[in-house]
């Protein structure tokens, strides 16, 4: 996720309607509309690909994003070795975190502005950027041992058609951990007030709650966990561990993820 500017713009990723459907490709939509639809999520994210990264540097953008990396491993911790697919990688900066604990990490993204900042971050990990789409993956059946998508699901329109083919090249047995932001919490609220939904790429997005999101594929999830109950509006000197602590019984979570586990031998779809 991020913010741009002065809290102005937070990026991040959630879908459209919930439902516990089969693990079977979908039918594709009209080529044209998808080709359109995908320039159109170009467009978007090149436009504010430079000033991604902002939102780290701020206080509330560093407390935020260790909040989320914490909340994602410890529902699921890659081990060293694992190939790993990061989805929606933006800039970068959770595809280095995964390779940084050992992992082979192949990160994609539609943005090839995106792609070019989180290039210049890898260094010598063992981190591969792709842009692609990420309804047509360009991988085998069964390629890899764990997929990640960190606030990046928000802006998935289909996401049973996405969650089917995040499926298709997870290994039986494999992980899948996506990351979003919450509807249903101040920083739900915030991201859907008319602001946001004005003059922000939020206009774009499809916020879910944790239960909307749970009842895709149920029989493969394996665990939920909210995090940032810290609103959006908390002073700075707040921020800290024991913040969470405080405002967990107060707020719902702003930020959720959820790890399934696809099977190892019963049959999708």
């Amino acid at each position: 996720m991020i913010l741009v500017g002065d809290r102005d713009l937070w990026l991040g990723t959630g879908p459209d309607r919930a439902a516990g459907p089969s693990l079977s490709l979908t039918m594709s939509p009209c080529p044209v509309k998808k080709s359109v639809t995908r320039m159109m999520k170009m467009t978007i994210f090149n436009a504010v690909a430079k000033d991604y990264d902002q939102w780290y540097a701020t206080q509330m953008g560093s407390f935020v994003d260790a909040v989320e990396t914490a909340c994602a491993f410890e529902l699921f911790t890659p081990e060293r070795g694992q190939s790993i697919l990061d989805v929606g990688c933006g800039t970068g900066n959770f595809s280095v975190k995964l390779a940084e604990r050992g992992a082979f990490v192949t990160g994609i993204d539609v943005s090839e502005e995106m792609l070019e900042i989180a290039r210049g971050k890898s260094g010598d990990l063992p981190i591969t950027f792709k842009h692609m789409d990420l309804y047509q993956l360009e991988f085998q059946d069964n390629t890899f041992d764990a997929v990640f998508s960190m606030a990046a699901f928000e802006f998935v329109k289909e996401p049973e058609r996405a969650l089917s083919e995040l499926f298709r090249v997870l290994k039986p047995g494999g992980k899948l951990l996506i990351g979003t932001i919450h509807l249903d919490s101040p920083w739900g609220r915030l991201y859907t007030s008319e602001p946001f939904q004005k003059d922000t790429v939020f206009k774009h997005a499809a916020l879910k709650t944790l239960e909307e999101m749970a009842a895709y594929y149920p029989d493969c999830l394996v665990r939920t966990r909210e995090c940032l109950f810290t609103p959006p509006e908390a002073a700075e000197n707040l921020l800290k561990t024991d913040s969470e602590t405080h405002y967990q019984a107060i707020n719902r979570g702003g930020f959720i993820c959820l790890l399934w586990e696809k099977p190892l031998e019963k049959p999708l779809g």
